[in-house]
């Protein structure tokens, strides 16, 4: 699911001619509750309840002074990255509680929610993401009694298509010596993460935050 068809139905075609295994693609914008629940049960009704949601609803807005911050921009980017995930979280937690079916919930969060970064201005995206990682716990103490397990994933500075434009360059590099590995992280190792919090290798972990930064944190 994702608000951008062009790219979401690309990763489709991309994912079925690699793993010859059928999946669909649902736009949706995930702040409109009405929309993503009506995505939600089209997907149930195709593939069956899920056991595994990876939620991962971001957008990101940086090098804006808090003094200079537009409400409605700082709204928007609030309600896409703490708001959808709640969404999502709500519509697809009913679910499998209804089904009475165990699953894992994985959030995406970051290091954002932790720490404040340096050198961009960034305190809408930095709440949104340390309000995801507040949300993964609280759904725990809700719905661990169901069998269903959040957990939340906190990526540091990661090579991903958000990250791959011209006007970023300087503030990579600044990132890359901030980092004690001395690189972006590789979105292989944020996906190996997610398989093990998917599986049952994972089974006793319930609201975890796990970094994984290259040690940005650590410092």
């Amino acid at each position: 699911m994702d608000r951008n068809r062009e790219l979401g139905e690309e990763a489709v075609v991309a994912l079925s001619a690699e793993t010859d295994i059928d999946i669909r693609f649902y736009k949706v914008d995930v702040r409109d509750e009405a929309s993503t629940k009506e995505a939600i049960s089209n997907a149930v009704s195709h593939f069956g309840t899920p056991h595994i949601l990876v939620n991962s609803a971001g957008i990101a807005e940086s090098n804006i002074k808090a003094e200079e911050y537009d409400i409605d921009k700082f709204n928007h980017q609030i309600g896409t990255n703490l708001g959808g995930t709640f969404v999502i979280a709500k519509t697809v937690g009913k679910a499998m509680i209804e089904a009475k079916i165990s699953g894992s919930m994985i959030f995406i969060a970051s290091m954002s929610g932790s720490i404040v970064n340096y050198p961009q201005n960034q305190c809408s995206y930095n709440a949104s993401k340390a309000g995801v990682i507040q949300l993964a716990k609280n759904l725990v103490a809700e719905r661990a009694r169901y069998n269903i397990r959040v957990n939340a994933i906190t990526p540091g500075y990661m090579d991903t298509a958000l990250n791959r434009t011209k006007d970023l360059t300087a503030q990579k590099e600044m990132w890359i010596a901030q980092t004690p590995q001395k690189r972006l992280g590789r979105v292989d190792g944020l996906n190996g993460l997610a398989v093990f919090l998917a599986s049952d290798a994972s089974s006793f972990m319930a609201g975890a935050n796990i970094a994984i930064d290259g040690g940005c944190i650590a410092w």
